[in-house]
C-alpha cells in the first residue's frame, strides 16, 4: 500500500522512482521537494534538506511505515525548510504564480537605516 505525506513544500511517498514512475515500496521513501517551486534553492540548501530527510528516515528505522510516521517526517522537514528561509539560505521565488508567503513574510533589510 502506498503511504504518502503531502505538505505544501514536501511530498513523501513510500515508493521509488523507476522510469519516471513511482513504484510502491515497503522499505524506501522518496522525497519530492518544493513541487510548486515556491522557493529559490541553492545546491547546498537542497543537499541540507536531503541530509535532514535521510536523518529523519534513519531515526524511524525499525518502526512501521505508517501514515503517522511519514507525516511526522514531512512536518519536521517543513520546520527545517522554514529555518533555512529564516537564515536566508533560501528565498521566495518572486516569479511564483501565487505569492502567499506561506512560511512568513520575507525579511526586508532597511539599508538606509544601516547607512546612518
Amino acid at each position: 500500500m502506498l503511504v504518502k505525506c503531502t505538505t505544501r513544500h514536501v511530498h513523501i511517498y513510500s515508493a521509488t522512482v523507476k522510469d519516471d514512475r513511482l513504484v510502491e515500496s515497503e522499505t524506501e521513501l522518496t522525497l519530492d521537494l518544493d513541487p510548486d517551486n515556491e522557493f529559490n534553492w541553492s545546491a547546498s540548501a537542497v543537499e541540507k534538506v536531503n541530509q535532514k530527510f535521510a536523518e529523519l528516515v534513519a531515526s524511524y528505522k525499525g518502526a512501521d511505515l505508517t501514515d503517522y510516521n511519514v507525516r511526522r517526517i514531512g512536518s519536521d522537514l517543513e520546520h527545517f525548510i522554514r529555518s533555512l528561509l529564516q537564515k536566508g539560505e533560501i528565498t521566495y521565488n518572486l516569479n511564483h504564480r501565487v505569492l502567499n508567503y506561506s512560511m512568513g513574510l520575507p525579511q526586508v533589510i532597511n539599508t538606509e537605516a544601516e547607512e546612518k
